[in-house]
């Protein structure tokens, strides 16, 4: 495409938001709403998520050793499990040490007391992963590795947690999927409307010449800009709104600050805006392109 073709169409397609002032603002409006409800959701299912993923990394399995494992084993075995792709820490723990912790939560007092240690044969491996859905996998090779004795899950809590990321992950995709072909059809009408206020003018263009790239092009450009500044709305919108209730959240119910970590608007925003841009300068496209395509056969 030539300089000149861009710019022309560059420049009609601009001057055809401002012909089209109600319609624009219409559609603009109707991206805007779609968007920002989809900025609130994300917001709050990806806060979700992180919340449901903190819970994952604090679910622990415990393989308890066999009596008599030497230092050096407990090394290998730890260093074997921090190989694994689902891992995320290890920690071990001596029998004297599981003694000691098992006396202080129970309020044994002195312990000092006991000439032997009850839990002589429970030196163990607490270990954190990245994702429970593996859990699974990681305890079957847990019960092959030689001085393991014993490995303890929570199958249930495995479970539970990893329905919650499904459920997150199916919601997201019916929420991204109802607000785009929402705001396609939207935007398509206005577009329609355009054509059918300029459609003289597009039958001269064709009658002497014009190629249906020329003549799409204005309305493509149009469909763009009007996703493109429908996406920036929602995004300052929501960027004032999130940040505002976490600071509130955090000054109000200081109690929650330990129970749930909010992800800080920085983290969400990097994220969420090159997704609403994308969003809205693709229903921009897509509606205009489909739309002025079904119209230019004159």
């Amino acid at each position: 495409m030539r300089i000149n073709t861009l710019f022309y169409s560059l420049i009609q397609g601009i001057k055809n938001i401002f012909r089209n002032k109600w319609f624009t603002l219409a559609s603009v409006a109707t991206i805007s709403a779609c968007l920002f409800l989809f900025g609130l959701f994300y917001s709050i299912l990806t806060n979700f998520e992180h919340m449901v993923k903190s819970a994952e990394q604090r679910v622990a399995i415990t393989a308890l050793l066999e009596l008599g494992v030497s230092d050096e084993r407990v090394a290998e075995i730890k260093a074997m499990l921090m190989n694994r792709e689902e891992v995320n820490e290890v920690d071990y723990f001596t029998a004297d040490e599981t003694w000691a912790k098992f006396a202080e939560e129970n309020d044994f007092g002195d312990i000092s007391i006991f000439t032997e240690n009850p839990l002589e044969d429970c030196a163990h491996f607490d270990i954190y992963m990245n994702d429970v859905s593996m859990q699974s996998d990681l305890v079957e090779y847990l019960e092959t590795i030689d001085g393991v004795r014993k490995v303890n899950q929570s199958a249930l809590t495995a479970q539970v947690l990893t329905g919650v990321n499904s459920i997150i992950g199916y919601v997201s995709i019916g929420i991204i999927l109802i607000l785009f072909l929402v705001s396609i059809f939207l935007i398509s009408n206005t577009v329609t409307i355009g054509i059918q206020v300029r459609k003289e003018e597009i039958q001269i263009m064709k009658y002497i010449g014009a190629t249906d790239f020329f003549a799409r092009a204005p309305f493509v450009i149009e469909g763009i800009l009007i996703g493109f500044i429908g996406s920036l709305v929602p995004l300052a919108a929501v960027y004032f709104l999130y940040n505002e209730a976490v600071i509130y959240a955090a000054s109000s119910y200081s109690f929650m600050a330990a129970l749930i970590q909010f992800l800080p608007v920085e983290e969400v925003f990097a994220t969420l805006i090159p997704i609403c841009i994308g969003i809205g300068v693709g229903i921009g496209f897509i509606g205009s392109y489909t739309t002025v395509r079904k119209h230019l056969s004159v």
